[in-house]
């Protein structure tokens, strides 16, 4: 499933970003944050997908 695909994509981009905004790269903790909303709307699209394929 492609978008399952562009998820963990997205999760494995931020993850230098969230090691940095630990240590208190402010920068990067916005980064992370814009990143997570991105995620979220990955994660939404994937929902849809698995309902479209449970409806069919």
């Amino acid at each position: 499933m492609q978008e399952y695909e562009l998820l963990k994509q997205k999760v494995a981009e931020v993850e230098e970003d969230v090691i940095k905004a630990q240590g208190g790269n402010k920068a990067a903790g916005t980064r992370v944050r814009k990143a997570m909303q991105d995620i979220k709307a990955a994660a939404q699209e994937v929902r849809v997908k698995i309902l479209e394929a449970r409806v069919d």
